[in-house]
């Protein structure tokens, strides 16, 4: 077996409770329109606003031309959006808190936006040896890139990472890049699972 170095947490989904249902509906709220409609306009330009490659201003006006509704009233409804729906598992973070106590290699890699990377920012989590966000690489999962950057940066080859994520799209994404992977359900799968991959968490 090989022997694992470092372990990569997804955010929305693994660390936290995922927040696009409670997203979709505070940003449906705040434009007045319906759950359908605001959906399918934010869809057309999420991977723009996700890679950084927009900003949240040029993503409000491309979303609300497309449901002829006015722009939002707050200076980043998306910033409020998220700090209002915004739900850590304790458990996780303890677990990579653990880890990194090991002498594992923590890492955070996660498909987020700029106003959700400002306000993680402002939260002071300190267990991440390595923290990449799409916005700020402009790739996103599951391009390649994205994975092989997280890698880099964190100094382990794929094959002596795991990658943890509740997307089986991007976990296929992670295993394409060579990374092995653990699609998480709870916590407890994710305790036995790097239990077989050699990786002791208590």
């Amino acid at each position: 077996m090989v022997k694992v170095g470092a372990v990569i947490f997804d955010w929305g989904g693994v660390l936290i409770e995922n927040p696009a249902p409670g997203l979709m509906r505070y940003c449906t709220d705040a434009l007045g329109v319906s759950v359908e409609r605001y959906v399918a306009a934010h869809r057309n330009f999420q991977d723009e606003f996700q890679k950084g490659l927009i900003a949240e201003e040029v993503f409000w006006a491309r979303v609300c031309s497309e449901l002829s509704c006015p722009g939002p009233a707050a200076k980043s409804l998306w910033g409020d959006a998220f700090r209002t729906v915004y739900q850590p598992r304790a458990e996780m973070f303890e677990m990579v808190r653990r880890l990194k106590q090991k002498g594992y290699r923590t890492g955070f890699l996660s498909n987020t936006e700029v106003p959700a990377m400002k306000y993680f920012h402002t939260l002071g989590y300190d267990m991440f040896d390595v923290i990449v966000f799409s916005c700020a690489e402009h790739t996103r999962k599951p391009e390649r890139k994205i994975y092989e950057l997280a890698t880099g940066k964190i100094g382990m080859t794929p094959t002596h990472s795991v990658f943890i994520d509740d997307s089986p799209v991007y976990i296929e994404g992670a295993q394409k890049a060579g990374l092995n992977t653990i699609l998480f359900s709870s916590v407890a799968e994710v305790r036995d699972r790097l239990a077989e991959f050699g990786v002791a968490v208590d």
